[in-house]
C-alpha cells in the first residue's frame, strides 16, 4: 500500500467533513505528515475551541506516520520559499511539499493556489 503526504488543509477538510473529505477518506491507512503540519492542524482545531485532548483525539487516528523535521528538510523548506513566494505559501505548506519531494510521494492539498506550482519532484493533487 503506497503512502501519501497530506497537507494540513486536506486533514482539516476531513476532520470538518468539508468539500474534498470524500477524496481524503480513501487515503486513510496511507497518510504521512510532518510534525510541522500536525502542529498546524492542532493549532487550527484549538482556535476552533477544542481542548488539548479533543485535538489529539481528532488528529491522531488519521495519521499513520508522522515525520519529524531534520536539518536537511529545514534547508529544503527554506529553498522552496524562493519558488513559492509569489503564491504566499506558508512554512507549513513548504514543509509539506518538501516532505513529498523527499519521500517521492504524492501530496494531497485543499489549497487551490498550489494547482499551478511547477516544482521538480512534487506531485500535487487537489482534493477540491
Amino acid at each position: 500500500m503506497s503512502k501519501v503526504i497530506l497537507d494540513s488543509s486536506a486533514l482539516i477538510a476531513l476532520i470538518k467533513n468539508e468539500t474534498g473529505a470524500d477524496v481524503v477518506e480513501p487515503l486513510l491507512g496511507k497518510i504521512v505528515m510532518s510534525t510541522l503540519n500536525v502542529a498546524e492542524v492542532a493549532g487550527i482545531l484549538i482556535d476552533l475551541g477544542m481542548s488539548h485532548e479533543e485535538c489529539k483525539n481528532s488528529i491522531e487516528p488519521y495519521i499513520d506516520v508522522v515525520v519529524p523535521l531534520d536539518v536537511q528538510q529545514s534547508f529544503d523548506i527554506a529553498f522552496l520559499k524562493k519558488h513559492t513566494k509569489h503564491k504566499g505559501l506558508s512554512i507549513g505548506d513548504r514543509a509539506c511539499i518538501a516532505l513529498g519531494i523527499k519521500m517521492v510521494l504524492p501530496i494531497y492539498t485543499a489549497d487551490k493556489v498550489w494547482a499551478d506550482l511547477d516544482l521538480e519532484g512534487a506531485e500535487i493533487i487537489l482534493i477540491r
